[in-house]
């Protein structure tokens, strides 16, 4: 029986294997703690406790911003040395715990977490290398936008998100806005094609 699957947003949601978090699996996220916290967002939402490990910088503000239920989210910004039996420990009662590793994790630690992570059911979201990973998602373009010849404010970043799975061996990628001007994620729509104009 396939484990299940908690949504995230239709965006994200369109890029990972099955559609969304998969109880039991680590996903890496390269270093963006807005591509993260949109990944938090939906599940908050929804009722699912989420939990931060090791991620001082990240701003109650921002992860509001984009989506997070504060109210449903814990943070430990500094675990310390025993960052991985901290997150593990989450992992026993939050259903998605996100990590930012202090240091390498081997084979036989990631093991143990994962089985964790399966028998409670679990998601973990990992900003860093992580053996046995279920997908790696990771910003590949970055462009904002805002700023006019040399004044004003950065208003939105259009991005491309390349996301690598285990369960396909053809990346999957789509340009999104994160931020848009609202300071949330949205798709962005392919261009229309233009119409051929008749000849004569």
């Amino acid at each position: 029986m396939d484990a299940a699957v908690r949504p995230v947003h239709p965006a994200l949601a369109e890029l990972l294997p099955g559609g969304g978090l998969r109880a039991g699996s680590a996903y890496t996220v390269a270093p963006s703690t807005s591509l993260l916290l949109s990944l938090l967002a939906r599940p908050s939402r929804e009722g699912a406790w989420c939990a931060a490990v090791g991620m001082p910088e990240l701003g109650a503000e921002a992860a509001a911003g984009l989506g997070v239920a504060l109210e449903r989210l814990v943070l430990v910004p500094e675990p310390g040395p025993r960052w991985l039996a901290v997150a593990a420990t989450l992992a026993e009662v939050m259903p998605v715990v996100a990590v930012r590793p202090a240091g390498a994790v081997s084979d036989a630690e990631a093991s143990r977490f994962m089985a964790r992570l399966r028998d409670r059911g679990a998601s973990l979201l990992v900003q860093g290398i992580w053996p046995q990973a279920e997908a790696a998602l990771q910003i590949v373009d970055s462009q904002w936008d805002g700023l006019g010849d040399g004044y004003g404010y950065l208003s939105s970043r259009t991005v491309t998100i390349a996301v690598q799975s285990r369960r396909s061996p053809v990346p999957r990628r789509a340009r999104l806005m994160l931020p848009d001007r609202d300071g949330a994620l949205t798709a962005v729509a392919p261009a229309a094609p233009v119409p051929m104009r008749a000849v004569g």
